[in-house]
């Protein structure tokens, strides 16, 4: 007797729907890059299985302030491609040297040191060229594609991810103190994370304030709480089960909150991130239910 299918959950189908959405928009730009060798190394990255958490919370946000899917797609395409760019070059034996990524040999591991770097210089401009000029309907204004580029390049550069990974390479080998350690994680990771929550709220017209201060107060606490289980997960999984290196901070002797806390500590403090995070979308009702199960699946994930 066959087994009765299983249904999805609304988050499940909305991540398919989404995923497939951020496919073809891919398969868009990428297709059209005439030099093979750097199609294939990018094509490499990008298509490699991925959870998809910065898209996912912009297509979320946007569905909790009814913003219309055919203007998040911009933002929700370029976050993904500034953050397979990061990963690419954190990847690096200069950066991290790491070997594996999402389960799969990492880029330079397969097309070399050179065509990895150059993968993920093409990708970042080609995020910043999907928001200037990929079709949207008129709703998305030229003020809006400029508000875009000006929060991605703010998150993913000098004063974000960027600073937070020099960081990560200057301070994260001496004692530091806690505050200075969840700076360093607010910019390398949170920074990204809480872009993603802001670029859905240029797809509106007009956004409450207090609504506004409220998903950048979930998209804080929920970008801290991530790095945190990052190093939980770093400390306890295996490599086949995260789909990267196991021990990798350990190995490049770098300060984490669970190395310095302890795991129990470090858990308390995501379940309290998380809590605080879920507690700011409460106004927001039924329409955040969505963010409500991404952030779940986020913190609780063992991968």
């Amino acid at each position: 007797m066959a087994q009765p299918r299983q249904l999805k959950s609304p988050l499940q189908t909305f991540t398919v729907q989404c995923q497939q959405r951020l496919e073809k928009l891919f398969a868009l730009y990428l297709d059209k890059i005439s030099v093979p060798a750097l199609r294939k190394a990018i094509q490499h990255s990008v298509f490699s299985p991925s959870k998809n958490i910065r898209p996912l919370l912009v297509y979320a946000t946007g569905h909790a302030i009814s913003a219309p899917v055919d203007c998040l797609d911009l933002p929700a395409c370029a976050i993904e491609l500034i953050h397979t760019y990061s990963l690419i070059h954190d990847d690096l034996p200069a950066m991290d040297n790491a070997n594996l990524r999402r389960g799969k040999p990492a880029c330079h591991k397969v097309f070399g040191e050179a065509m990895a770097i150059l993968a993920g210089d093409a990708l970042q401009p080609l995020a910043f060229d999907v928001i200037a000029q990929h079709p949207a309907p008129p709703s998305l204004t030229e003020k809006n594609r400029l508000q875009m580029i000006h929060v991605l390049s703010q998150a993913g550069g000098p004063y974000g991810m960027v600073a937070g990974q020099a960081l990560d390479i200057t301070a994260m080998q001496k004692t530091i103190a806690p505050d200075e350690l969840h700076t360093i994680y607010r910019l390398k990771t949170g920074a990204l994370l809480s872009a993603s929550v802001t670029l859905a709220t240029f797809c509106v017209n007009k956004i409450n304030l207090e609504i506004k201060n409220n998903l950048a107060c979930f998209a804080d606490n929920l970008g801290l709480a991530f790095q945190i289980q990052d190093d939980i997960l770093d400390m306890e999984n295996t490599g086949v089960a995260i789909g990267k290196p196991q021990g990798l901070d350990a190995a490049n002797q770098k300060i984490t909150y669970a190395a310095i806390h302890g795991l129990d500590t470090a858990k308390k403090h995501v379940d309290d991130l998380f809590h605080t995070a879920l507690a700011a979308i409460t106004p927001l009702g039924e329409r955040a239910e969505l963010l409500r199960e991404l952030a779940m699946m986020v913190l609780k994930r063992r991968q």
